[in-house]
């Protein structure tokens, strides 16, 4: 039987800072004093809020709750090439997008307390409220990005998800409409390593997830996604290909360095010594390294910045607990139906009865 090649692809990897945090001249992408001060005091903001917020947890004052600690350059670099005009379609650990887009931090909490108010997104801010259902998200990015092709904008929309996502068919159909209906979309996968506790190794044969983007008929890229700068380039590449109505994938190499969400115990799915080899490439570590290297940042920058960011946090914490007081228990019967069901009638009568003892 004759045979001959008909498809032949291949997947390029980006890094811009290394490990060590030592840079490629060349690929250094030209960004202010104030704006690199910038990702570096977002990524330190998102990690803190992170870690707050999980002891919040741990005393019982918040919910459930996604942190995204060794994902902050995935998402701030990413973040950081957007323009004003362009949508994020998030999934549900990527806090610290919101954050970039104005909502006050406070309602970060608020939207773990389970208060409605926290969903509440600012006029403009061109942001999508969390998805929770794996993958679905893509597809609402596919939508809005097709609609900016025809309105004859020149925007994009850009979505989040995990290596997870991508064994997910939202996901795939989302790639292969945006392909096929030229969208203005750029599909960012954080490969944090585990879809809550499978491996990457077996959610897929592929040798990368970039190539998924293949089948679909679009561009395909790794980048390091503990380098902030790489990813900062990476996506200012892809979404000027998008805006010319060229979807993009991006696999951002990352590494979740904390549980999955707050009920989640990664312990028992992952080894310590795994854990202390991604330590090593932790994104905030590396990126002040640099800074340092570069006379952006000193003992005394990095102190004032830490302590900014406590203050801020001790204030949104207070805000957000004194907002959470106000609240009255009442309204989850209270704006579910227009006529509650008898038994829902009479878990109110109960709780009335509870509250008053």
């Amino acid at each position: 039987m004759p045979r001959s090649t008909v498809a032949e692809f291949t997947i390029e990897s980006v890094r811009i800072l290394d490990e060590k945090g030592a840079v490629d001249e060349e690929l250094v992408p030209s960004l202010s004093e104030e704006t690199l001060i910038d990702l570096y005091r977002q990524m330190r903001r998102s990690r803190r809020l992170d870690e707050r917020a999980i002891a919040l947890q741990r005393r019982g004052e918040l919910g459930t709750y996604a942190p995204a600690i060794g994902q902050e350059a995935a998402q701030v670099g990413s973040a950081a090439a957007l323009d004003t005009g362009d949508w994020i379609v998030p999934a549900f650990r990527e806090q610290v997008l919101y954050v970039m887009r104005g909502t006050p931090l406070h309602k970060i909490l608020w939207y773990a307390m389970g208060m409605e108010e926290g969903a509440e997104i600012p006029d403009g801010a061109n942001v999508m409220p969390p998805s929770i259902p794996v993958g679905s998200q893509a597809l609402h990015a596919t939508g809005i990005g097709w609609g900016k092709a025809l309105r004859g904008e020149q925007a994009a929309a850009i979505t989040y998800f995990g290596d997870g996502a991508t064994s997910h068919g939202d996901v795939y159909e989302a790639l292969n409409f945006a392909g096929a209906y030229d969208a203005q979309t750029v599909f960012l996968c954080q490969n944090n390593q585990y879809a809550i506790s499978t491996p990457r190794r077996v959610q897929s044969r592929a040798e990368t997830l970039a190539q998924k983007a293949v089948a679909a008929g679009i561009k395909g890229i790794q980048v390091d996604g503990n380098d902030v700068l790489g990813v900062y380039a990476a996506t200012t590449e892809a979404l000027e290909h998008a805006r010319q109505g060229n979807p993009v994938l991006i696999e951002a190499e990352t590494y979740r360095r904390s549980m999955h969400t707050t009920s989640d115990d990664p312990s028992v799915y992952r080894s310590d010594e795994e854990e202390a080899e991604w330590e090593k490439r932790d994104p905030i570590t590396r990126f002040e390294t640099y800074l340092r290297s570069e006379d952006v940042l000193d003992d005394d920058r990095i102190e004032d910045i830490g302590a900014a960011i406590e203050s801020e946090l001790e204030e949104a914490i207070a805000r957000a607990k004194a907002g959470q007081s106000e609240v009255d228990p009442v309204d989850m019967f209270r704006h579910t139906f227009a006529e509650l069901p008898p038994v829902l009638e009479q878990q109110l009568a109960e709780y009335k009865v509870m509250r008053d003892e």
